[in-house]
């Protein structure tokens, strides 16, 4: 019997607007992360994800600090990354971190593990960003390394070899859950299945049934290490009103303060009304009514068969107040109306 549809949410601490305009201070909205967490809890909601990054226009650095915060006052749902830059962070250190998270949630504790879309921690943690691909390759070999919570004995090119080393704390109840995140790359899609762990897509723009490739070769990767496929997930960005016309409007001009932000930093144009619709009738952007919201989730999962959806409820500065009423209308309208689509 297939398992249910896991529901979840993602931000990356964006910071936001406060009623008179004025952008808030990092402080308050890594607060604000805290009370749409515990709201996230309340709704019955599976998984919130909070993003590394290390740049002023998203506040969260340190996402293992803010789910311990977390974890303090909700009671069932899971709390990961989204992702964790392992490529310039320390593997056991990582670890150690999430196993103490395990540990204050009672076991809720996942790690999604990449190599990051963002490169500013790179320069700021002295790596090399020459080094992109081998960092993460290696760190990633150690971190899975790790997971049997066994003596360990590694070796690799970029730091001191390890000789019958074990880490602490141990994980109290199995292991702890990793997931590998991908945004493009099959070779990540494979080393996922070569490690045995699930794979977390971040589909971003465009059709969603152009990933369809990599979750086929995801389950033909796993057949051939002779190993089961792991579940796969998706990540992608999305805001509910109660309507569409409202949704569109309100969200509109802070994702494209977002967009072209970025864009100018990466060499993008900026974004057109025109290129916005697309995503949101034809691409993956989840805008729109609790039922317009739903079709498209239902859709996604039934043509990818994923296991979660990911929510990326946060968009520029849109407003903490209007995060919650989308949070609320996700969990109190969305996720039934997609059960429901799914039998």
């Amino acid at each position: 019997m297939t398992a249910p549809l896991q529901f979840g949410l993602d931000t990356f601490g964006d910071v936001t607007r406060d009623a008179s305009g004025a952008m808030l201070p990092h402080a308050q909205v890594i607060r604000n992360v805290v009370d749409e967490a515990v709201l996230a809890d309340e709704l019955g909601l599976d998984f919130i994800g909070l993003g590394e990054h290390h740049r002023s226009d998203f506040a969260i650095s340190s996402p293992e600090t803010v789910l311990a915060a977390v974890a303090s006052r909700t009671k069932r749902i899971h709390l990961g990354s989204a992702v964790t830059v392992l490529s310039s962070d320390d593997p056991i250190r990582v670890f150690q971190r999430f196993a103490t998270l395990d540990a204050l949630s009672n076991g809720r504790a996942e790690v999604i593990l990449g190599r990051g879309s963002f490169t500013e921690s790179f320069p700021l943690f002295g790596f090399d960003l020459r080094k992109y691909e081998e960092l993460f390759e290696e760190k990633l070999d150690l971190f899975a390394a790790l997971l049997s919570q066994k003596p360990v004995s590694w070796e690799g090119k970029l730091r001191p070899p390890l000789r019958d080393q074990l880490v602490y704390p141990p994980v109290e109840n199995g292991t702890l859950k990793t997931w590998i995140g991908v945004g493009g790359s099959p070779q990540s899609v494979v080393r996922a299945a070569h490690y045995d762990l699930p794979l977390m897509l971040a589909i971003i723009g465009g059709d969603p049934a152009r990933f369809a490739p990599f979750v086929d070769l995801h389950h033909r990767a796993a057949k051939e290490f002779g190993r089961t496929a792991q579940p796969i997930g998706v990540h992608s960005p999305g805001y509910i009103a109660e309507t569409d016309e409202q949704a569109r409007a309100e969200l509109w001009p802070d994702y494209k303060a977002m967009r072209d932000r970025i864009g100018k930093e990466r060499g993008w144009p900026p974004m057109g009304r025109d290129e916005f619709v697309s995503e949101a009738e034809h691409g993956s952007l989840y805008v729109g009514s609790p039922e317009t919201v739903a079709r498209k989730i239902a859709k996604t999962a039934k043509t990818l068969g994923v296991s979660r959806f990911q929510l990326k409820y946060s968009a520029g500065p849109l407003p903490h107040e209007k995060l919650m009423t989308s949070i609320e209308l996700y969990g109190r309208k969305v996720v039934p109306m997609v059960r429901e689509m799914m039998g």
